[in-house]
């Protein structure tokens, strides 16, 4: 379960910066050919708005931002599964727009649509599973024991 939690927040990682980095800093570019390799997508929803296109380039780096965190915890069940959450959200709801709107695509590109958003959503869910054997959060762990009266923070150990 491990490899699957690293492999899904590596594929949100790589998507986040993709889209993320593209929006952001070329946000025109990215409006006119976004998803890239000879398609597009974008201009058929509506008029180029540089706001929209960078704010959604900022939230798909903050989402890159999170899922390199929870990488970096991977064992850790309440880091990992906010991320799935959030992305999940994100993708539920994405993926909802994008289905009530297919009728501006041709064919390859309705599918390609719903295949890879619903792709991105069961990926995003997959990291609400919990580890069976995830360590415990270290506000969890046992610590010393406070000698008594003592109300400074240090600790003795007791023999």
């Amino acid at each position: 379960m491990k490899v699957t939690r690293q492999v899904a927040l590596g594929l949100f990682i790589v998507s986040g910066l993709y889209v993320g980095v593209w929006a952001y800093f070329a946000p025109q570019h990215w409006h006119e050919t976004f998803p890239g390799f000879g398609r597009s997508w974008l201009p058929q929803l509506g008029p180029y708005n540089q706001h929209l296109a960078k704010d959604t380039g900022a939230m798909y780096l903050a989402l890159a931002v999170l899922s390199v965190i929870a990488l970096r915890y991977v064992r850790s069940n309440p880091m990992v599964q906010t991320t799935g959450a959030a992305w999940l959200t994100f993708n539920i709801l994405h993926l909802v727009y994008h289905v009530q709107h297919l009728h501006v695509y041709d064919t390859i590109d309705q599918i390609l649509n719903v295949v890879l958003l619903s792709a991105q959503t069961i990926i995003a869910a997959a990291l609400l599973v919990p580890l069976t054997h995830a360590p415990r959060p270290a506000e969890f762990r046992s610590r010393p024991a406070r000698a008594p009266g003592r109300t400074d923070g240090t600790t003795t150990t007791r023999t």
